[in-house]
């Protein structure tokens, strides 16, 4: 065991405190900034995807996130440039907005590596490539997809 003064304890304690406080500042100054991200983004006007999301959104309403959804050939996908992926049609589509979405271009094509043909979920292996060249662009790394499905109009009109 190593036998330190007086002074040596003192100035370990004092250290291990210095760091303790040092340590909680990114965690605080985090919470800050992230306060501040969120006030900014309310003010900031809405992008052009985010406006043509909002359209495509609207009367519709979200319900909880899942995993997988079941895909077709022929489905309809609208990729919204810096925003999302939307899958689907009719009174339930599907939104993906990917773990970067502003990385997200209507110039790009996807392409799946899937385990089941029928099913596009989380976990999927997704890259793109550029529609005109074929050439690599990226990877994609999908969030858990959102259903939104149409409200009828009797539902609309309670609350």
């Amino acid at each position: 065991m190593i036998r330190l003064s007086r002074s040596a304890r003192v100035l370990v304690a004092c250290t291990a405190a210095a760091l303790a406080t040092v340590a909680g500042l990114p965690a605080i100054a985090q919470a800050q900034a992230q306060g501040d991200l969120e006030a900014e983004a309310q003010d900031a006007p809405a992008t052009e995807g985010e406006q043509r999301l909002a359209k495509l959104l609207e009367g519709r309403v979200a319900g909880e996130p899942v995993r997988c959804i079941r895909t077709l050939p022929s489905q309809r996908m609208v990729t919204i440039d810096g925003t999302a992926y939307v899958y689907g049609s009719g009174n339930t589509i599907y939104l993906q907005r990917t773990r970067n979405p502003d990385q997200i271009s209507d110039t790009d094509a996807l392409v799946t590596t899937r385990t089941n043909g029928s099913q596009l979920c989380r976990l999927d292996v997704v890259t793109t490539v550029d529609r005109v060249q074929g050439i690599f662009t990226g990877a994609v790394f999908f969030e858990d997809f959102v259903p939104y499905t149409r409200v009828k109009r009797a539902e609309a009109g309670e609350g």
